[in-house]
């Protein structure tokens, strides 16, 4: 009987942080999204984060205005990449993501994670 309760103990902890290295540490997906960085902030009542938002337009406007949009939302956990987007405000960029399938609080508020981002240089027509 003690030799079970070892395996079955055994088991369900290898099950446990199997779980928990899908759910929080596992990439899901990754890939880049384009549009006006239209806020970041950094965030929180207790834990603060870097949070962020922008509008992905589908539609090309000949001027700096987002039509047929849809928002996206996005955390970052590295400090030079939110320093960075700080001074982006209000222009085009384009951010690499992952997502994963949760998030912890003290790591952000959305499942997207903002790793790296680079400004958009737009020809004149």
């Amino acid at each position: 009987m003690k030799k079970f309760l070892v395996w079955a103990s055994l088991i369900i902890v290898l099950i446990l942080a199997g779980f928990i290295y899908w759910k929080y540490v596992f990439t899901y997906s990754e890939g880049y999204r384009s549009g006006i960085l239209q806020k970041f902030s950094y965030k929180g009542n207790i834990v603060k984060t870097y949070e962020g938002e922008m509008i992905l337009s589908s539609v090309e406007s000949n001027k700096d205005v987002a039509l047929a949009s849809e928002k996206f939302f996005f955390s970052v956990t590295r400090e030079a990449v939110a320093k960075k987007l700080d001074l982006l405000q209000g222009q085009m960029v384009t951010v690499h993501y992952r997502q994963k399938h949760g998030t912890l609080f003290w790591r952000g508020d959305t499942e997207y994670f903002v790793d790296s981002v680079m400004v958009i240089h737009r020809e004149a027509y």
